[in-house]
């Protein structure tokens, strides 16, 4: 059974880092390629980044780039999100996700999201 479990979200301060987890397990996390998403209160879910499985290719949106880096770590079988310079506009829920085709930014399973709050 793929599970994939987000943790690390809270509330932070405009401005302010935030470091998100996601802990995947029931499948091969080395060749899965993967991705974050998010949903704002009232808005719909929305891609953020996405990492390749080797790891070698990141891609992020406008909204993001700059501020926000993917990486993971095969070995723990977990994906990250580093979040720096956080906006009230960054305020969601995020999810980690298993890409089912990269180009169209399909994925096939997420996690049950994590709550980052961004407010002074």
């Amino acid at each position: 059974e793929v599970q994939l479990v987000e943790s690390g979200g809270g509330l932070v301060q405009p401005g302010g880092s935030l470091r998100l987890s996601c802990a995947a397990s029931g499948f091969d996390f080395s060749e899965a390629d993967m991705s974050w998403l998010r949903q704002a209160p009232g808005g719909v879910l929305k891609w953020v980044s996405s990492i390749s499985a080797e790891g070698s290719t990141t891609v992020y949106s406008d909204s993001v780039r700059g501020r926000f880096t993917i990486s993971r770590d095969t070995a723990k079988n977990s994906l990250y999100l580093q979040m720096n310079s956080l906006k009230p506009e960054d305020a969601a829920v995020y999810y980690c996700a298993r890409l089912s085709n990269w180009r169209r930014k399909q994925y096939d399973y997420r996690g049950q999201g994590t709550q980052v709050t961004v407010s002074s």
